[in-house]
């Protein structure tokens, strides 16, 4: 809360709200070391969620986390309301734009209401106390006398109120409280509950506005071509078909910068959007290709991931000598576990409008997941200041991580400087999925050995790109990429192994650009890791059940399978051809466990069931949990049984949703979701549901053919 008043008067002088009356802001935003060891790219800012009461009893809330589908624009300010002790409709949502003051601005990592729990309900808390408190000063009566009650202060003995508009200006005189007095769980009106999504109605009639619906005067509309062969460099461009096109008024060398590398591309500007894709349809560009077929080679950079897990990589955590036991072991394993890149294709593609003026200030109208980013990003390519740039965020159709990313919109930035105009860009689907930035292929080397009948011994050696490395340029070639190493650690997963543990990595380079994909690198490893628990199980001729009970100690593990185990009747006996699989797995703060019900038919299986239990803490609301959970579900299956990306002399081999699969509707099996109310600190929930699937998926394929897959995607028809 240090400078809060300054920053009350910055951010007042920033904003065209009128009749304001008490403005509050609560500092110290990520102090808590935990939430850095889970998610440090996203959580490294303090932040300064701003409330303003005005004087008419409008309550306005800057939201600082966009929402690209996961609910932020509910979930956060329903924080705010409980606390304030007003309904939902009464909150009015104002989008951050960027600006520092605001703090960490990203949707990503599972992190905003994690994050925002603390710093959000204290503001509220603040905001409530110094109403009440103005309202006791002004009746001449105690402050335990009064009440905060749907947007009045009353009390209780007079039977008098105030509405906090009419508090406002009496209230921003106060000091702000630095420790208010926080509502107790079992007082919650709104968290935890059942709460209609207000937003739902607009996002279903047509009413929301997404970046692809925005409409700036005097702008044009830039499609752009891509080099096929990923970073082929443009040798000659003939243009004279496209400019034919009615509504194309030029073509234009351009570039697509990316964080490890620009790449060249082609821009054909329009005054609409169809003939601008027109017309970029019509070029006939030459490209250079040369040595991209290697680097850009998804056949290549596996081949390397399996030669990498021949030899000893960089060990993150040790505990006992693993290589001595495993070499003198006389019951152990040794597998390799797969898993592809993956496009994040969201609904919809990546688009943005930029104006680069004459005076060198920018204007951003964008979907972008974290305007704070966004800001950077457009100072750091255009070489200006935070103060020259105003980013206007819209409502995201899907993003998943790929709108985190941010080069469609330099691509815009760089068209619009050159031309001095508001330029829109938007890429069509065959951009989206063969382009990139995709989820990284990787590959788990497991090494495991059984003791006495228990596992005693588990080796996860990970390998493969690095989106420290690649994104961030932060990792040195001798240490062990922390953010995958940490999803696998045994601090983790909690598993005790009595013989002895590791987890190490082996850094294997492709010029394919990657980054986060939902639940990051959770969904790759934890194939590897549950799975080969599964195998290290069978062979020490163990329930996988009870094998992994234990091995953990720890109670909210236990918990979350023992609810498993009973909401999925884990012990029934189950006909012949019929299995299922189990996994766990602990990610952004949230523990998510998943049972898969399989049978066969035909030469294949089919899914029968799903039960998924989390355990994410408090929640907002049960009924997002579920929501966000179905998602996980949804894009964990398809992940396991559809289509990967691939890439053949640099070339995506996917261009669209007829070679790049998702699951379809008739695909669905039941579904039952299990929320266990820990009462722990907030975990994530977007993505916590989504690591577990894929495992519990070969698992019960194993338990009902006795087949063991460790390559995904495979193909649940033919089961080989």
């Amino acid at each position: 809360m240090e400078n809060i008043q300054s920053s009350r008067r910055d951010f007042l002088k920033a904003t065209t709200l009128t009749s304001l009356g008490l403005a509050v802001g609560i500092s110290g935003f990520t102090k808590d070391s935990s939430l850095k060891k889970i998610a440090p790219a996203f959580l490294k800012l303090e932040i300064n969620p701003f409330i303003i009461i005005d004087t008419l009893g409008n309550i306005t809330l800057v939201n600082p986390r966009p929402d690209m589908g996961q609910g932020s624009t509910q979930a956060v300010p329903s924080l705010l309301a409980e606390e304030l002790e007003v309904s939902l409709d009464k909150v009015l949502i104002v989008q951050s734009d960027g600006q520092g003051k605001y703090g960490s601005q990203t949707s990503g990592g599972s992190s905003s209401v994690r994050g925002l729990w603390m710093p959000i309900r204290r503001a509220g808390a603040a905001a409530r106390e110094m109403l009440t408190t103005a309202a006791a000063k002004r009746w001449n009566v105690p402050v335990d006398e009064c009440i905060a009650e749907d947007g009045r202060i009353l009390h209780k003995a007079s039977g008098k109120s105030l509405t906090y508009g009419e508090l406002a200006d009496d209230a921003s005189k106060l000091e702000i409280p630095k420790e208010p007095k926080l509502k107790e769980a079992k007082d919650f009106k709104i968290i935890g509950k059942y709460n209609k999504r207000l937003d739902v109605p607009e996002r279903v009639n047509g009413k929301a506005i997404y970046g692809i619906d925005v409409d700036i005067p005097g702008m044009v509309y830039a499609s752009i071509l891509h080099s096929p062969a990923l970073h082929g460099k443009v040798v000659s461009i003939d243009d004279a078909a496209a400019k034919k096109v009615k509504g194309v008024l030029s073509v234009m060398k351009t570039q697509r910068p990316m964080p490890h590398r620009t790449s060249e591309a082609v821009a054909v500007i329009a005054t609409n959007w169809w003939a601008a894709l027109k017309g970029k349809k019509a070029l006939n560009v030459t490209w250079d290709n040369a040595g991209l077929d290697q680097s850009v080679s998804t056949a290549n950079y596996f081949e390397k991931t399996y030669e990498a897990a021949k030899k000893d990589g960089i060990n993150y955590e040790e505990k006992g000598d693993f290589s001595a036991k495993y070499a003198v072991a006389k019951e152990k394993l040794e597998a390799n576990y797969e898993t592809p890149f993956l496009a994040h294709a969201p609904i919809e593609p990546e688009n943005a409008i930029a104006h680069v003026k004459p005076d060198g200030s920018v204007e951003i109208w964008a979907p972008v997941q974290g305007p704070d980013w966004a800001l950077r990003d457009v100072c750091g390519y255009l070489k200006i200041k935070p103060e020259q740039v105003k980013i206007n965020v819209t409502l995201l159709g899907g993003a998943f991580g790929r709108k985190a990313y941010h080069d469609f919109l330099l691509e815009a930035c760089h068209i619009s400087k050159e031309l001095g105009k508001p330029v829109k860009v938007i890429w069509t689907r065959e951009d989206d999925i063969s382009q990139g930035p995709y989820r990284p292929g990787m590959l788990s080397h497991m090494q495991g050995f059984v003791e006495d009948g228990k596992i005693a011994g588990f080796h996860h050696h990970a390998i493969g790109e690095s989106i420290v490395a690649q994104v961030f340029g932060g990792l040195k070639e001798t240490e062990s990429d922390p953010w995958l190493s940490a999803e696998i650690a045994t601090e983790n997963n909690k598993y005790q192994f009595s013989g002895a543990s590791k987890v190490s990595w082996t850094h294997v380079k492709t010029d394919i650009p990657v980054v986060w994909w939902r639940s990051v690198y959770a969904s790759n490893f934890g194939w590897g890791q549950e799975c080969f628990v599964d195998e290290l199980a069978h062979l020490a001729k163990k329930d996988p059940m009870k094998a992994r009970m234990e091995m953990l100690s720890d109670e909210r593990f236990r918990k979350v399978l023992q609810t498993l185990s009973q909401k999925a009747m884990w012990e029934e006996k189950l006909p012949a051809g019929t299995g299922k699989g189990i996994a766990v797995f602990s990610s952004f703060g949230s523990i998510s466990a998943c049972c898969m019900t399989v049978s066969k038919k035909d030469n294949g299986v089919k899914i029968d069931k799903v039960v998924s239990v989390i355990d994410c803490g408090y929640y907002v609301n049960p009924d997002n949990v579920k929501a966000q959970t179905e998602g996980n579900i949804v894009m964990g299956i398809t992940a396991a049984i559809k289509d990967g990306i691939t890439f053949t002399s640099g070339v995506c081999d996917q261009s669209n949703f007829h070679q790049y699969n998702v699951l379809r509707l008739n695909e669905m099996p039941a579904i039952e979701i299990h929320i266990i109310d820990s009462g722990a600190n907030p975990g994530g929930v977007g993505e916590p549901g989504l690591p577990p699937i894929a495992p519990a998926l070969g698992n019960a394929v194993f338990a009902a053919t006795g087949k063991r897959l460790r390559k995904l995607p495979f193909d649940i028809t033919n089961i080989a």
